[in-house]
């Protein structure tokens, strides 16, 4: 089972306006170290269908050095392409769409490991939620 894992642009969540949209109207959690906030779009939504759209921010209060924010920005982009593959499928057969955006709270570098592990716990809760949601429409 050889299986392309990629974060292409469309994947990306970059408009300023979409982004506040999120934090207006949008849901979070917390799983430390990540503060995630999730929309899921409906018909008139400006995402297109079947789309899971995806953003990371860390803030310069923690980390002075803008070489250790996009480090953990790295990371994160790193773990959440290669876990977000079962998401994706489950919003493909229930034809939904989700924007994301993970901000890094935490005051430390995280490694790797952690990070994934971590990445790995929020899309399993995005997915029972996406489960939920699908069945409340159904």
């Amino acid at each position: 089972m050889n299986q392309q894992h990629t974060l292409k642009k469309k994947e990306r969540l970059k408009s300023r306006k979409q982004i506040e949209a999120l934090f207006q109207s949008g849901k979070s959690f917390m799983l430390f170290p990540f503060k995630v906030y999730y929309q899921f779009g409906t018909g008139d939504n400006t995402l297109p269908p079947n789309c899971l759209q995806f953003g990371i921010g860390v803030g310069a209060r923690n980390f002075k050095k803008a070489s250790d924010r996009n480090r953990i920005k790295r990371l994160a982009r790193e773990a959440y392409r290669l876990q977000k593959t079962v998401l994706q499928e489950k919003l493909g057969k229930s034809r939904q769409h989700l924007a994301l955006f993970f901000i890094y709270t935490g005051k430390e570098l995280p490694d790797f490991a952690v990070v994934s592990v971590k990445m790995k716990l929020i899309l399993e809760r995005l997915i029972k939620m996406t489960d939920e949601r699908s069945v409340a429409d159904s």
